[in-house]
């Protein structure tokens, strides 16, 4: 287990494009199963040593340990993909992990914004101060483009090409994909680029970044998190409301503006179409929450 983990983690991203919060997640996963043997077993088996009812064993320690069905699931999927790669490379004959049982998630509606809503948010950051005009563009860009939050402090000033007012996104997988950008946000992009000052003495990676931090170096996800915070406060918006909720709106809005499906899901650049499908529920729950309260024939007489 000692070797095949670390070369597995490495497949995973060199061969497969893996995200570094893929990478660690699956090394989280990979302790707690470790964790489980030398409790139980007061050893690490190695692959070819593991079996269907030890996996089952690990399974059943995870319910009644109370993890989330997701986390479970994901663990679950950890496993047989790292079994997968085992039989393939030869390093065990059989993968124990092919018999598992996924447990059933329930996808819960994702949260959202209205466009009022939204619209108090992106007025929030002061627009007399080059750090208010950093988050109004920061706010602008994640409900423009749909972006995650990853892929926004990951954007260079490269990746933005003003003349046909699109972002070149590095996403999941490290699989590119063109964001367009309205006008909105593009006249907040460039108001703050005039205020925009790198570290000179910083490494080329830090200062190409599109947003800087106060410091002239690149954000980080957690910063995003913080300042969305503050004006969340100042705002009085639902404290639940996170960056990821601008996609969220994004996604939701446009299909309540007549937006395709299939279109959706190449602006926010999802692999499968189930993904993005959940926002079509949004949707019709919204309609129908405006039809009952709007028309005067929606309720029954008691």
């Amino acid at each position: 287990m000692q070797t095949a983990i670390p070369a597995f983690l490495r497949y995973l991203k060199i061969e497969r494009n893996a995200s570094e919060l893929t990478i660690k997640s699956y090394h989280d996963d990979f302790e707690s199963l470790l964790d489980y043997f030398n409790d139980r077993l007061g050893h690490v088996p190695a692959p070819s040593g593991v079996t269907i009812e030890m996996l089952r064993g690990y399974v059943t320690y995870l319910h009644d340990c109370q993890y989330a069905r997701t986390t479970i699931a994901r663990r679950l999927a950890c496993l047989r993909s790292f079994f997968r790669y085992c039989s393939r490379e030869g390093i065990c004959d059989l993968n124990p992990a092919r018999a598992l049982r996924t447990p059933r998630v329930g996808r819960k509606l994702p949260h959202f914004l209205t466009t009022e809503q939204v619209a108090t948010l992106l007025e929030a950051p002061l627009a007399n101060d080059p750090m208010g005009l950093r988050d109004r563009a920061i706010l602008e860009t994640l409900y423009s483009a749909g972006l995650r939050v990853a892929e926004l402090v990951g954007l260079n000033l490269k990746d933005w090409d003003r003349g046909a007012n699109i972002l070149r996104v590095l996403g999941k997988g490290r699989k590119e994909r063109i964001a367009p950008v309205g006008k909105y946000a593009a006249k907040a992009l460039d108001q703050w680029l005039e205020f925009r000052f790198p570290d000179p003495e910083a490494k080329p990676d830090q200062r190409d970044a599109m947003f800087l931090n106060k410091f002239g170096r690149r954000l980080t996800t957690r910063s995003i998190g913080r300042m969305l915070e503050k004006y969340l406060k100042i705002t009085g918006l639902d404290s639940i409301t996170s960056p990821h909720t601008l996609r969220h709106s994004f996604a939701t809005h446009l299909l309540d503006g007549g937006a395709d499906l299939r279109s959706v899901q190449e602006l926010l650049g999802h692999k499968s179409l189930t993904t993005t499908q959940i926002y079509t529920h949004v949707s019709t729950r919204r309609m129908r929450e405006t039809y009952e309260q709007a028309h005067p024939h929606a309720h029954r007489a008691g």
